[in-house]
């Protein structure tokens, strides 16, 4: 199975809900972040994906690595995820912007009543539901 590197955010807010994303023309929801380029760092990656996703600038200094994660990819069947995943506290309003159709604000602690892409659903949403 071929990997799709990625850099991706654990975003939440001071009531504990995370932020998730659905790209135009999917129909699962996600972390925001993206692809890494040739050469990119994950950091500098995932700082240019939430500018152009979210239209927020985020200082390194406020991402704090949670580590590396494996997962079939939810969009491209046959293939899986890479992720270097970061915390990010996130105290500003998002809008959505490039790709991205709709985003959310999802309790950790409740099933989701929406399609979760199986990064999400069984590596990362699990890392919210308990204390830090």
């Amino acid at each position: 199975m071929t990997s799709i590197r990625i850099a991706a955010a654990l975003m939440s807010r001071s009531d504990g809900r995370v932020l998730l994303v659905r790209k135009r023309a999917t129909d699962s929801f996600m972390q925001p972040g993206g692809k890494i380029e040739a050469g990119e760092h994950p950091e500098a990656a995932l700082q240019r994906e939430l500018f152009e996703e979210l239209g927020i600038e985020v200082d390194p200094a406020e991402m704090t690595y949670i580590g590396r994660y494996t997962a079939p990819a939810a969009n491209e069947p046959g293939r899986q995820v890479d992720a270097e995943i970061f915390r990010v506290a996130i105290a500003r309003s998002v809008t959505p912007g490039a790709e991205i159709e709709e985003i959310l604000w999802l309790d950790p602690t409740i099933p989701a009543s929406v399609k979760l892409a199986p990064l999400t659903r069984d590596k990362l949403l699990p890392l919210c539901a308990r204390p830090e």
